[in-house]
C-alpha cells in the first residue's frame, strides 16, 4: 500500500477510462483495473494535526456524509462536538456533484486535523438524478469517492484493506451494477494508529456492502478483523462506520439478524459504545420520507464505553447535510 503524504492520487487517464469502458465485466478484468489504477492502491494523507497526543478519553464521531455536499457546514455541525477523531464514508473528490473539491481535506482544515483518505470507487458517471442538480460541470476531474480519518493528532501507521476486488458493482452478477453509473472499485477499510496519553490505539474506517445480504456483509466484517489482528494485534481498537446492517430487508430493515454482531462479539469486540435509535434520515440526495434504518455502528475492542449519542445532520437553518444522522463515542483508552 502506497502512502501519499500531502500529494495528490494519479487521476485516471484516457487510456486508463477507455480500458475500465471496454473490458469484460468479469471478476477477474475487474481484479486487473484495481491492480493497474495507482490511486485504487493508496492512501491519501494530509492536513495539519493540531496536538501530539490524545488523552486517556476521547471521543470519535462516524458518519456516513452522503458525498459531503457541504463539507463547511458538516465541520461546523461537529465542531460542537469537539471529536478527537472523525470517520468518514461516502466522501467525493474531484466529483462534479461537490465542485470537483476535496470535502475531506476542506473538513481538515475547518476542524483544525490531519486526514487519511482512501478510494472505494472510481465513478465514471456523475451520479443519479437527484445528484446531477448539484453538478457544477458535465465531468468528474478526478472522479474518487471514498472512505476518510481525520485526526487531531498525527498518525503513526495508514493502511487501507480492500474487503471487495471481485467488483461487486461492475460484474452484473451481484445485481448492484448499474449502466448509467459505471464505477470500478469496492467496499474498503481505513486503518490508523494513533498515540494517546495511556497508549497507542487503531481507529478504522468502514462502510460495508448496501446490495447484498447478511452473509455477505459478515464475510466483509471478518475480512476487516482479520486485517486488525495483523496491522495492531494486541491494540485497544475502535471501528465506526455504516455497516449496511438490515439493508437486503425492506419494509422492516432487521439489522438484528445479521451475522456479524455475534462473529465479533466471539473475537472480543463490543457494540455497547453504539447509540440507541435508527441513524438515517430523509435528505437533498435521498428524499425518502417514512425510511427508517440503523446502519451505522461502533465496535470496540479493548476500550471502555463512556457515553454515546446520535448527532443529527440538520444544519442550523434545518437543512440536512446527509441522509445519515452521526454517531459520537467517548471511550477510555487503558494503560499499555
Amino acid at each position: 500500500m502506497v502512502i501519499l503524504s500531502d500529494s495528490q492520487l494519479a487521476p485516471v487517464t484516457e487510456a486508463q477510462r477507455a480500458r475500465i469502458m471496454s473490458a469484460p465485466k468479469t471478476a477477474e478484468a475487474h481484479r486487473e483495473l484495481l491492480a493497474a489504477l495507482p490511486a485504487m492502491n493508496a492512501v491519501q494523507t494530509g492536513g495539519t494535526a493540531s496536538a501530539a497526543s490524545l488523552p486517556a478519553q476521547i471521543r470519535a464521531v462516524a458518519w456516513n456524509a452522503e458525498r459531503c455536499l457541504f463539507p463547511e457546514a458538516s465541520a461546523a455541525l461537529l465542531a460542537d462536538y469537539r471529536p478527537d477523531v472523525v470517520l468518514l464514508s461516502e466522501v467525493d473528490h474531484g466529483m462534479a456533484r461537490t465542485a470537483q473539491r476535496h470535502p475531506t481535506e476542506v473538513m481538515g482544515a475547518e476542524l483544525g486535523m490531519t486526514y487519511a483518505f482512501g478510494v472505494e470507487f472510481h465513478e465514471l458517471g456523475l451520479g443519479g438524478p437527484t445528484e446531477r442538480g448539484f453538478c457544477t460541470d458535465e465531468f468528474n476531474e478526478l472522479g474518487w469517492h471514498g472512505n476518510a480519518i481525520l485526526s487531531k493528532v498525527p498518525f503513526e501507521k495508514v493502511t487501507m484493506v480492500r474487503l471487495d476486488d471481485h467488483g461487486h458493482w461492475f460484474t452484473p452478477e451481484s445485481g448492484a451494477a448499474d449502466p448509467e453509473q459505471p464505477r470500478v472499485g469496492g467496499r474498503m477499510a481505513l486503518l490508523a494508529i494513533i498515540p494517546t496519553e495511556t497508549g497507542r490505539m487503531c481507529v478504522v474506517s468502514t462502510h460495508l456492502e448496501s446490495n447484498a445480504g447478511s452473509a455477505h456483509r459478515a464475510e466483509q466484517f471478518k475480512r476487516l478483523l482479520d486485517a486488525i489482528d495483523v496491522f495492531a494485534p494486541d491494540m485497544p481498537v475502535l471501528i465506526g462506520g455504516d455497516l449496511n446492517t438490515g439493508n437486503r430487508r425492506p419494509p422492516d430493515f432487521d439489522w438484528q439478524s445479521e451475522e456479524l454482531f455475534e462473529n465479533a462479539k466471539a473475537r472480543g469486540y463490543d457494540w455497547s459504545s453504539t447509540p440507541d435509535g435508527f441513524t438515517t434520515r430523509p435528505s437533498l440526495i435521498t428524499p425518502h420520507p417514512t425510511r427508517k434504518m440503523k446502519l451505522d455502528w461502533f465496535a470496540t475492542r479493548d476500550l471502555s464505553p463512556v457515553t454515546s449519542e446520535l448527532v443529527s445532520a440538520l444544519d442550523p437553518d434545518g437543512k440536512p447535510l446527509s441522509d445519515h444522522d452521526a454517531v459520537s463515542c467517548e471511550v477510555t483508552v487503558p494503560s499499555a
